[in-house]
């Protein structure tokens, strides 16, 4: 199951003046591990960064979705609450999730937000927005990660992408793998029970 890790890198930068500065600059990514984290950020920022750059700081970062917009490249950072039931016994729980979004400014990420969730059963308030340092985002890719999975590249055609895209949480497809897995179970008992 991956999950989101930021990685903080650090190395010398060229500034709009033409003058060289050391800077550390910190990436968000999906990995499996704190290893998987690290080959991954060497991978992606390899041919994008001239000269050498170190991983000083890698974290797990807890992001429940992320809403990337290609309008936008500064992100924000979206606390979430809301009150969930419990049993009948029990009193509600508060319940709070983080989400990035990329938008102009503050009340845009909160605009944004708001139409994200809007499809969400519950009432939820957003008690804060902040600006977050995130430079850029790595979601998985299963070509990205060939390298680590030792998995052939394969060509894809690329399709037109959409003016918004949602990056959900990890480990939100493993019940769609789970019910793949009982349907082809299901047909290996069929063939057989024909044979019976």
């Amino acid at each position: 199951m991956n999950s989101w890790f930021t990685v903080k890198v650090k190395y010398t930068k060229q500034l709009e003046n033409g003058t060289f500065k050391r800077v550390s600059e910190p990436y968000l990514l999906a990995a499996m591990t704190f290893t998987d984290a690290e080959a991954r950020i060497y991978e992606e920022l390899g041919s994008v960064i001239r000269g050498e750059f170190n991983v000083v700081g890698i974290t797990r970062t807890e992001l429940h979705d992320i809403f990337a917009y290609d309008d936008a490249d500064v992100w924000y950072k979206v606390k979430v609450t809301y009150e969930a039931e419990g049993d009948e016994e029990e009193k509600k729980k508060k319940i709070s999730q983080n989400f990035l979004v990329s938008a102009h400014s503050v009340k845009d990420a909160y605009d944004r937000i708001k139409e994200s969730l809007s499809t969400l059963m519950v009432d939820f308030q957003i008690p804060s927005i902040t600006v977050s340092p995130i430079v850029e985002i790595f979601p998985f890719h299963e070509n990205l990660d060939r390298e680590i999975e030792r998995k052939p590249i394969q060509v894809e055609e690329e399709e037109s992408t959409p003016k918004g895209k949602v990056f959900s949480a990890p480990g939100s497809d493993i019940e769609d793998e789970e019910d793949l897995l009982e349907e082809e179970d299901s047909e290996l008992e069929d063939e057989y029970t024909d044979e019976e």
